[in-house]
């Protein structure tokens, strides 16, 4: 049995945290959950399933975690059930995304991440802004372009017999996808996963300070240039938008365009990788989606389902008391999707991956009001991706030898070779 096997199977007294909780929290509800975050490696066929410990009868249905993170220095309480979730996603009377993902604060910035860092009314006003630009007629536009680029970028290897398709594909793709419409320039490609990597993983203050300092430096220039030089892409309409009449402010133009830029880099990179890694574990899989391809579709949520790479956090409004325990204003409360997603009161058999499975309401683009705005571009991407590929590559394997390595998480795999026979 492995670390990540041992863990998953330990109880509660022998996890418990040693780091002082506030007086409200009740001793036996303070663990250490750090292990449940997506960031502790296993090579497990299903990465998530240590997780799943957390919905045992014998374990409450809160916990209470003291590790400090960069913008939670006192740690927060996790929920993990996928009721208590929705209610957490839903309740936005009660639990707050002020605060949420704003990493500029680290720098002395003071302008927020829009839309999330705003609760509804006022984050389904920019929301209001922001959807046309991804309704399904806005994305049927641009799906020739990104179904040429899958073709392309295939065809550049289906002769070869094999490539890396965490690094060489999944890297690449979205992100060529994502810089086009916002009219990003493609020579800032690597900087911009560089700087991405140094916020989101380097989890070493000075290399995350350094990097939003150069993003948001570049992005402030960048909507200059655009207020300057109108184009047809995204960045150039947010600036020159209007939001019932009124032009945008300056603190809003890079709040919108920061956020849009923080959020698109990585997501669907991850997905693709732990999708092709349970393809390359499952030919059986494989085999069902080449002969019945309106299968794809439904596979593709049932993969989000099952790689949900994003957990994320609320603030309490005022005292409440739930599940047993008093929640304060001001804590935060994090959501484990990585466990909700499992969860058998809401999915049949969780842990059976189901490529037909019907009312898939997973949480893997968040759920409520602050639903993830790019989810219909991000599945779009993914079917036509998973289309392209199974009608060019025959059946394929991991490459023998190859670390399978997964973090459950934003971090997913950086290399993942695949091998196929070539005629």
């Amino acid at each position: 049995m492995n670390a990540v096997d041992t863990l998953a199977h330990r109880d509660l007294n022998s996890i418990r945290s040693a780091m002082a909780a506030p007086a409200h929290v009740p001793m036996d509800r303070v663990v250490d959950l750090q292990w449940a975050t997506g960031r502790t490696p296993n090579d497990l066929v299903e990465p998530y399933q240590p997780f799943g410990w957390l919905l045992g009868d014998d374990v409450p249905r809160i916990l209470y975690d003291p590790t400090p993170g960069a913008l939670h220095p006192v740690g927060g309480w996790y929920v993990m059930h996928y009721e208590d979730i929705r209610h957490v996603y839903e309740e936005h009377e009660t639990f707050s995304t002020v605060g949420v993902a704003e990493f500029q604060r680290m720098i002395g910035e003071t302008f927020h991440s829009i839309p999330l860092a705003f609760d509804p009314p006022l984050h389904t006003r920019y929301r209001k802004f922001l959807n046309p630009h991804f309704t399904p007629v806005a994305l049927t536009k641009m799906e020739a372009s990104v179904r040429a680029l899958a073709v392309e970028m295939i065809e550049e290897f289906v002769d070869k017999g094999e490539v890396d398709i965490a690094y060489d594909l999944g890297r690449i793709y979205p992100v060529r996808i994502f810089m086009d419409l916002m009219g990003f320039p493609h020579d800032m490609f690597e900087q911009f996963l560089q700087w991405e990597w140094d916020i989101l993983h380097s989890r070493d203050p000075a290399k995350t300070g350094e990097a939003l300092k150069g993003v948001i430096a570049w992005l402030r220039g960048f909507i200059a240039e655009r207020e300057r030089e109108p184009d047809d892409r995204l960045v150039s309409k947010i600036v020159h938008g209007a939001i019932e009449g009124e032009a945008l402010t300056a603190d809003e133009k890079i709040g919108i365009v920061w956020f849009l830029w923080l959020g698109g880099l990585d997501t669907v990179a991850s997905t693709i990788s732990q999708m092709f890694r349970r393809l390359g574990q499952d030919q059986a899989l494989q085999a069902r989606l080449r002969e019945d391809p309106e299968l794809i579709n439904p596979a593709v949520e049932e993969f989000l389902r099952t790689q949900p790479l994003v957990n994320s956090s609320r603030t309490v409004r005022h005292d409440i008391e739930w599940h047993g325990v008093s929640l304060k204003a001001g804590d935060q409360v994090f959501v484990l999707n990585s466990v909700g997603n499992f969860d058998p009161d809401q999915f049949s058999n969780p842990r059976v991956f189901d490529p037909a499975r019907q009312a898939n309401r997973h949480f893997t683009f968040i759920g409520g009001a602050h639903i993830c705005l790019g989810a219909p571009l991000a599945r779009r991407e993914l079917r036509i991706l998973l289309d392209e590929f199974l009608s060019r590559i025959p059946v394929f394997q991991i490459k023998p030898g190859t670390d399978t390595t997964v973090n459950p998480g934003l971090l997913s795999i950086r290399n993942l070779p695949i091998v196929w026979d070539v005629n």
